[in-house]
């Protein structure tokens, strides 16, 4: 795997710019299409997730490079990433998915063909209560 060590030299230094700022450097490395496999943060609270045991030094390294990962390009001494190239794989399309809330501020994923495009209204048949197992599909 190749690494690439960026200075960061900005005031706004939060995931999503160092994110960006990954992705562009991958693109100089000759990834067509660049996508974050794995990340990692030194400093506050931000954390990606991850499971019982895991080291969290070390796993989202390991899982990034076990699943795709090229490149590890570090921002600053904050942001590591293992970037991916995918541009040979296919793309999904519209997701039958979204997200919707009922009146209680419940959160819940819901399945599109079976709930219909133009109703926001969670039901039984289309919905699963959004928790700790269900993805989020922002």
């Amino acid at each position: 795997m190749r690494n690439v060590q960026i200075e960061y030299q900005g005031e706004d230094h939060n995931f999503e710019s160092a994110s960006l700022l990954a992705k562009s450097v991958a693109r100089e490395n000759q990834m067509v299409d660049p996508t974050i496999m794995a990340w990692h943060q030194s400093s506050g609270p931000a954390m990606p997730p991850m499971y019982d045991g895991a080291d969290p030094e070390t796993w989202w390294a390991k899982y990034g490079a076990g699943n795709g990962g090229r490149l590890e390009v570090c921002v600053g001494d904050d942001y590591q990433f293992i970037m991916m190239d995918a541009r040979g794989y296919e793309k999904l399309g519209e997701m039958p998915l979204r997200n919707l809330s009922d009146g209680q501020g419940n959160e819940y994923l819901c399945l599109t063909p079976l709930l219909g495009k133009e109703t926001n209204t969670p039901t039984q048949e289309a919905c699963t209560h959004l928790d700790g197992w269900a993805a989020d599909q922002f």
